[in-house]
């Protein structure tokens, strides 16, 4: 349950406690003044019936100051036919047809209210009436502040999740250009012991198999050295890197792991970091050797379209989860037990910001194997 209790969870749910909270209670105000504004409407319906029938003139005038008084309430007066015979606080300002227009805020407000009823000797007057000004705003104020609310939410939710994104790569930059600054040491120290073993009498293909070790160790530390910066990318041949990734992963697999190579030609150029690229392919072939566990195919295929480049990597092997694949690419995210989790997400990072590609899961599926996914634009 845990993965779905996150901050932005939390963050949603208390954005949410108060939206409800402030629709709660501002419907009940709009109640309350809608009780009200009924109330006015009958004391005016009971003016009207005074003006109607009073024969004090002190009547009469209290009457007519309290009709004349209601300036926010739009209503409609008709007879018992629905003949309209005045209206008041209703803008008509522009209308080209007033009595149709009239007629259609009548049947406006019937659908809103029940009209309130005068009734005297000569007869009934019916007072049609809609909502004032100020409960159309105070109905309408909650879905305004829950839209001003989800959109901070939203704002917020994307400027934690860049402030943490940037600071994750900030300390994975700094983590490896420490491990590559680390690394230098004990290479020089190695390369100096080479040459002593060279004029000694130590057997010259010992000597030249520790050479190769330290190339690749002085790799490492090359690769480690440029994730940060932004590397130079020159025109190479991607299928000659990639063959030689595969000669390479091959002599150091085990025995029942075959790689599989399928290429439709074998001058297919564009812009790459080498060394970086060489890195992602490693990661990837890596990956799949532990999803084979000691046995099993590795199939690299590499497909040349117009303006793109596919690298596809493909194991036969156990697969991956479906809830974990929106993970697998997160720093420090590992299934292993041991590990740092940062090969996939550097990979990702090589081949997505300095390559301008991109990289995911193209297929996968529990006991049949995955298929990773490199795309470079040309």
């Amino acid at each position: 349950m845990r993965q779905f209790f996150n901050w932005k969870t939390s963050l949603s749910l208390i954005a949410m406690l108060f939206v409800v909270t402030s629709l709660s209670y501002t419907n009940q105000l709009a109640h309350r003044l809608a009780k009200e504004e009924k109330k006015k409407v009958e004391q005016l319906a009971f003016s009207i019936k005074t003006l109607t029938t009073a024969t004090n003139n002190e009547e009469i005038s209290f009457a007519q100051t309290f009709v004349s008084q209601n300036n926010t309430i739009p209503l409609i007066i008709t007879d018992d036919k629905e003949r309209i015979s005045d209206y008041k606080n209703i803008d008509i300002k522009g209308v080209p047809n007033v009595k149709n227009y009239l007629k259609k805020q009548l049947q406006l407000f019937k659908e809103m209210h029940e009209p309130i009823v005068a009734e005297y000797d000569g007869g009934k007057t019916y007072v049609f009436y809609g909502e004032s000004n100020l409960l159309y705003q105070l109905k309408l104020f909650p879905y305004v502040q829950m839209t001003i609310i989800f959109l901070f939410l939203i704002l917020v939710i994307v400027s934690l999740t860049a402030a943490n994104r940037s600071m994750q790569n900030r300390v994975w930059v700094g983590l490896s250009k420490e491990t590559a600054h680390q690394l230098g040491t004990p290479l020089s120290s190695l390369e100096a012991w080479i040459e002593l073993l060279k004029e000694s009498e130590c057997s010259p293909e010992t000597v030249i198999e520790m050479q190769k070790d330290i190339d690749r160790l002085k790799l490492v530390a090359d690769r480690f050295s440029k994730v940060g910066s932004e590397p130079q990318l020159l025109q190479e041949n991607v299928v000659a890197r990639v063959r030689e990734m595969v000669d390479y992963m091959q002599k150091r697999a085990p025995k029942k792991v075959l790689f599989h190579l399928k290429i439709q030609e074998e001058d297919v150029e564009t812009l790459l970091s080498g060394p970086l690229f060489d890195w992602v392919l490693e990661n990837l072939m890596r990956n799949a050797l532990d999803a084979l566990e000691g046995k099993g195919n590795i199939f690299i295929n590499v497909t040349n379209h117009p303006d793109i480049i596919w690298i596809d990597v493909k194991d036969d092997g156990k697969g991956i989860q479906k809830h974990l694949l929106n993970k697998i690419f997160r720093p420090g995210f590992s299934t292993k037990k041991r590990g740092w989790g940062l090969g996939l997400s550097l990979s990702k990072r090589i081949i997505e910001k300095y390559h301008h590609g991109s990289l995911f899961v193209k297929q996968s599926e529990l006991g049949k194997g995955t298929t990773f996914r490199i795309v470079l634009r040309r």
